[in-house]
């Protein structure tokens, strides 16, 4: 679990480099010890276009079905569209990104599906100075949630943002509340966390800063969550109808995420952007859960809403 894709030039990227390497480690570190029973079988690939990485994906534990935990760094000659659309000065530009993503599907249905990603791009225009961002966030899927899971997520998430304005963390969940939006379906895909994008106000070590928050939160969002949950009772209607709302993930990773979109356009390793899609899912037409049912429960947690209100 050590192989690195490429060894980093003495560059400004030194920096992410190590810190998204390790934060790989440590988060492939804490779910093996969770889960108690599978461990992570690492992939290193590299990239004819240029750079590599490596993927580690757990299946068949204890708790979790299958978890996949990305690291990237790649680098190409042209900025895809998917990458410049709000910047398009840089379309076609030399570009370099670096960036860790997971998403955990776990076997127990009252076990929330999570996902998290760090990413750092840099591209050169014209100008002699790159251009450069960060982006990140977390955010929390269940399938029969509890408000006690979902007020501490969104805890934690405020208390990573907390160092950085007060504003940050309202501005962060809405924004995800905003981003994991199903508008073909008018539902949030979960109960949201914090999303950012194109960050590059108040200087690199600041926006560097919130991005390792940010990352370095999510473990502790996301783990007691889950140890509590594991052992909960479940029996085949819960079940299919985590298998049937895991659909949901799919269509919101393959229509609307930025992330599949620019790897598929930049020439990415498929199989490592489509990780995040489930072992195993269900599609049903027209399905709609009994009135006043555990299942129909969940639709009033899919409305954006302020978790931390007294």
């Amino acid at each position: 679990m050590h192989t690195t894709p490429d060894t980093p030039a003495s560059s400004p990227l030194d920096a992410v480099f190590g810190f998204f390497t390790d934060l790989q480690d440590r988060i492939c570190r804490a779910l093996e010890t969770l889960d108690g029973r599978a461990c992570f079988v690492e992939d290193a690939w590299q990239r004819p276009e240029g750079g590599g990485g490596r993927t580690r994906v757990l299946r068949d534990g204890a708790v979790f079905e299958q978890a996949g935990v990305n690291f990237s760094r790649v680098r190409g000659d042209r900025l895809p569209p998917s990458a410049s659309a709000h910047r398009p000065e840089l379309a076609g530009c030399p570009w370099s990104a670096l960036g860790v993503s997971l998403v955990v599907h776990p076997r127990n249905p009252y076990v929330p599906t999570t996902h998290m990603n760090v990413r750092y791009f840099q591209a050169q225009g014209k100008s002699a100075d790159p251009t450069w961002w960060f982006g990140g966030g977390f955010d929390l899927t269940p399938f029969y949630p509890f408000d006690e899971d979902v007020r501490h997520w969104h805890e934690v998430a405020r208390a990573a943002c907390a160092p950085f304005g007060e504003d940050v963390y309202p501005r962060y969940k809405r924004w995800c509340d905003e981003y994991f939006f199903l508008k073909h379906r008018g539902e949030a895909r979960g109960v949201g966390g914090l999303f950012y994008d194109d960050l590059n106000a108040g200087g690199f070590d600041h926006c560097f800063a919130l991005t390792r928050a940010v990352g370095n939160g999510f473990l502790d969002a996301y783990l007691p969550i889950a140890q509590h949950r594991r052992d909960t009772p479940f029996a085949e209607r819960e079940r299919e109808f985590q298998l049937y709302r895991r659909g949901r993930y799919v269509e919101f990773n393959l229509v609307y995420d930025r992330g599949t979109l620019f790897g598929l356009q930049s020439g990415g390793r498929t199989e490592s952007i489509l990780m995040s899609l489930p072992p195993r899912v269900r599609f049903e037409y027209a399905y709609r859960p009994q009135p006043g049912s555990a299942e129909a429960r969940l639709t009033d947690y899919l409305k954006p809403r302020d978790w931390l209100a007294p």
